[in-house]
């Protein structure tokens, strides 16, 4: 079990890293041209080749030839872009912020381009080692070097694309706007419609169990939490947010029921809690909003002096709390029998509106374009249907804007 938590974690960090798509394309160009291959050489390959004269290839030194020049015309697109993703993220994290540079990383269509370019490189290596001479003859895969031939059409075309579009991607306004279109799908994840439940009550019986190890609570694997939860009749209580950095030995959960905290149980509880670093989105929606507050207040600073990329994170931000302000986040999980077993702790909307706006205000409240987007963005999240805890908060920072 052990192991397998441990993959399981891995497989999250891997996730996020930008070689992910790019070797599972990679393998997949092996397996097609492991097929491509097996056709050339088949009876039907062999038919098809004698019907179409056009596309045979009879001369080894030929098909050499052609492949090596692909090999070498695709690693030069392949290094090219690589080099402009990597200035793309210098850029970003110098003149916006590093925390920035997940999203920018994480993006699926440069990493799908990378992967098919090493895809390519990958299928004409494997073919260029195919062809041989033999005492019956040459063995020439036909087949595959003309697919090999489609393929590099095809990277071209993806180059000039790739291009343009990582051209449009380093542009403040779509980073940012990547940046909250992901917050906006965790918040979904992680908020509901309907008012949270009550956090469980801490009785005798309770016991608080430390963290294991230093780092930030990323979260826990919420099947076989529930699994040993409703096995052994207890209920978990999460004392801190995700995204929280914890010191080992610190509190990190109560549990309450009959539960013997032994070395080995307390070992396979802590197996199922994800303890690494980083701030995948999709894992904590605050992360989000702690991205996009940087960027603002770095833009705001003496040496950028930007208020118009502070301005575009402020109507990102204004949209993800008119999101969270009529949303409840899920605070419970319930096992198989519907029994609450475990508790998680959200970070409140507005201790989170407190925690961005309050440092941005700071550094921008003597500029007169920020002081206008601050009025207006609280002017239009007054007029929402709120609950009245939200309306009162945005009133007084109404009051404090006006002073």
């Amino acid at each position: 079990m052990q192991i397998i938590n441990w993959i399981r974690k891995k497989i999250i960090l891997i996730k996020v890293s930008i070689a992910f798509y790019p070797a599972i394309i990679a393998c997949g160009f092996l397996l097609l041209s492991w097929i491509m291959i097996y056709i050339d050489f088949s009876a039907s390959g062999k038919q098809i080749k004698q019907g179409l004269s056009w596309i045979s290839l009879k001369d080894a030194s030929t098909a050499r030839t052609i492949i090596s020049t692909i090999v070498g015309g695709i690693l030069s697109l392949t290094v090219f872009s690589f080099s402009m993703v990597m200035i793309a993220l210098n850029q970003a994290a110098s003149q916006m912020s590093n925390r920035m540079l997940s999203s920018m990383i994480e993006n699926q269509f440069q990493q799908i381009v990378l992967g098919f370019y090493i895809g390519t490189i990958v299928y004409a290596l494997f073919l260029l080692s195919t062809i041989r001479d033999i005492h019956s003859g040459i063995y020439v895969p036909a087949l595959s070097i003309y697919l090999l031939i489609l393929l590099t059409v095809i990277d071209i075309f993806l180059f000039i694309y790739f291009l343009d579009y990582v051209t449009q991607s380093i542009k403040y306004g779509t980073v940012i706007n990547r940046v909250k279109v992901k917050t906006l799908q965790s918040l979904k994840a992680h908020f509901k419609a309907e008012k949270a439940g009550l956090m469980a009550d801490i009785s005798d019986h309770t016991q608080i169990v430390n963290a294991a190890t230093t780092g930030y609570f990323q979260g826990f694997n919420k099947a076989q939490l529930l699994t040993i939860a409703s096995k052994e009749n207890i209920t978990i209580r999460f004392l801190h947010p995700s995204g929280t950095f914890l010191l080992k030995g610190s509190p990190l959960l109560t549990i309450t029921g009959t539960y013997p905290t032994d070395e080995k149980k307390t070992s396979s509880l802590m197996d199922k809690i994800d303890f690494f670093n980083g701030q995948p989105i999709d894992l904590q929606p605050e992360y989000g909003f702690r991205h996009l507050t940087e960027v603002a207040i770095r833009a705001l600073s003496p040496g950028i002096n930007d208020p118009a990329t502070a301005v575009l994170c402020f109507n990102a931000l204004t949209e993800l709390f008119a999101f969270l302000f009529m949303h409840y986040p899920v605070t419970s999980f319930s096992d198989e029998q519907h029994t609450e077993r475990i508790f998680i702790r959200a970070i409140s909307a507005d201790e989170l509106w407190a925690n961005c706006f309050d440092p941005i205000w700071q550094y921008g409240k003597n500029d007169l374009i920020i002081q206008r987007s601050f009025r207006q963005l609280l002017d239009q999240l007054i007029q929402l249907p709120l609950p009245v805890l939200y309306q009162t908060l945005l009133k007084k920072q109404q009051v404090i804007l006006n002073a």
